[in-house]
């Protein structure tokens, strides 16, 4: 069986630091998938490349047609990491815009990994009591080991291997494995031009 990974990556500039994020923990958990013996196949959500999609998804309710593969990508994967820079002591307005589009039902029982990162250490504290509430509360299955880097972890010292860092990617990455390889989560298909009770606009969003 082929498993498929969604990964989110949040960056506004290129190159980002959190693109790399991404990356690293792309590249650990397709190895730990094919460490099991696991076909692994990987679609990569840029969100700047869609952030006006978004937009006009938020005021609009429709999604067109870049934008709607990118969801179908996200909501039918096997598993989800999930990336987002740190801005004023959360995740940033692109990140959650993007969320807030998807389907509140969309991701119940997903495995996903959340990861972030920022100017210092001090804001690694979001993952905990800003990016794990609100997948919890979309009802997905959020590995224990969340993933921050301060830009003190992309230094000579992070390479050489004194940062923990490549610890906590490794560990993360093996958890995301454990829930995708184990995971009974079914994959419903979602009709984007369908009305959700109220008639509120498609998506998580709502009439704003």
């Amino acid at each position: 069986m082929t498993r498929r990974i969604a990964v989110i990556s949040a960056g506004l500039s290129q190159p980002s630091s959190t693109r790399l994020l991404a990356d690293r923990l792309t590249q650990a958990v397709q190895q730990s998938l094919a460490d099991s013996g696991e076909d692994v196949t990987v679609d990569i959500i840029e969100l700047r490349e869609i952030a006006q999609d978004v937009t006009s998804n938020l005021i609009t309710g429709f999604a067109n047609p870049k934008l709607a593969a990118a969801i179908e990508k996200v909501t039918t994967a096997d598993g989800v990491i999930a990336v987002t820079p740190i801005f004023t002591t959360s995740y940033s307005g692109l990140f959650k815009s993007f969320i807030d589009i998807l389907d509140p039902q969309s991701l119940t029982d997903m495995p996903v990994l959340i990861a972030a990162t920022g100017g210092t250490e001090r804001h690694s504290l979001a993952l905990d009591y800003a990016m794990r509430p609100l997948f919890s509360y979309l009802h997905a299955v959020v590995v224990p080991t969340a993933v921050y880097a301060a830009s003190s972890d992309w230094g000579h010292g992070a390479d050489a291997g004194s940062s923990s860092l490549p610890d906590r990617i490794g560990r993360a990455a093996n958890e995301l494995a454990a829930l995708v390889m184990t995971s009974t989560r079914s994959t419903r298909v979602i009709d984007p031009f369908a009305l959700p009770a109220g008639f509120s606009p498609v998506g998580g969003y709502g009439a704003q």
